[in-house]
């Protein structure tokens, strides 16, 4: 497997290992915005669930400390739907940090992709011009590594659009929790 890297690295142009290098750092950062911000956004899921739970049971008349809402509740006398909406647009406003980066990434890597892949095709069509009885036996295999550099970004875009719309589905369900214990407490001092 190394040695067909190393081959394939061999044969690329400098502006196909810049590529291939850039959709390698995408593919990074990708994986770092998805992990952290998943089970980020999971823990205070779970923080915000439980303390629904104990609002819907009638264990307290307020959030559990842990809730988003909290600090924004103990600095007001009376709750109203003001200060929910606040903490509730500052919540959500945390929880999709990083949605912007995966988007970016998710449609600019295949173009990135695509460019390496031309320019490759371009180096390989130039050098096929000083070579004499050129046959797509000699053609064939230049195209295809050339490729790569599409396939590698339309996969580092496919991953980022996934985890975008994991996360932005993540963020949905946290807001939704925030906005049910928000109406069950002004339901309450109605």
């Amino acid at each position: 497997m190394f040695d067909i890297l190393q081959t394939y690295i061999d044969k690329s142009s400098a502006i196909t290992i810049f590529v291939l290098a850039l959709l390698s750092i995408y593919l990074i950062i990708t994986l770092w915005i998805f992990i952290y911000r998943f089970f980020s956004i999971k823990g205070r899921i779970h923080t915000e669930t439980r303390s629904m739970n104990k609002l819907y049971m009638g264990r307290t008349k307020s959030v559990d400390e842990k809730s988003l809402l909290f600090t924004y509740l103990s600095k007001v006398l009376i709750p109203n739907k003001a200060i929910f909406s606040a903490a509730i647009n500052s919540a959500i406003k945390g929880a999709t940090s990083g949605l912007t980066g995966l988007s970016i990434i998710a449609s600019t890597s295949p173009f990135i992709g695509l460019f390496g892949t031309v320019v490759a095709i371009l180096e390989t069509f130039s050098s096929l011009g000083t070579q004499e009885g050129t046959s797509i036996a000699i053609v064939a295999p230049a195209i295809s590594e050339a490729l790569v550099a599409t396939a590698a970004g339309i996969a580092v875009a496919t991953v980022a659009y996934t985890f975008h719309l994991m996360l932005k589905r993540k963020a949905y369900e946290l807001n939704l929790l925030l906005e049910s214990q928000a109406d069950l407490i002004l339901s309450q001092k109605a």
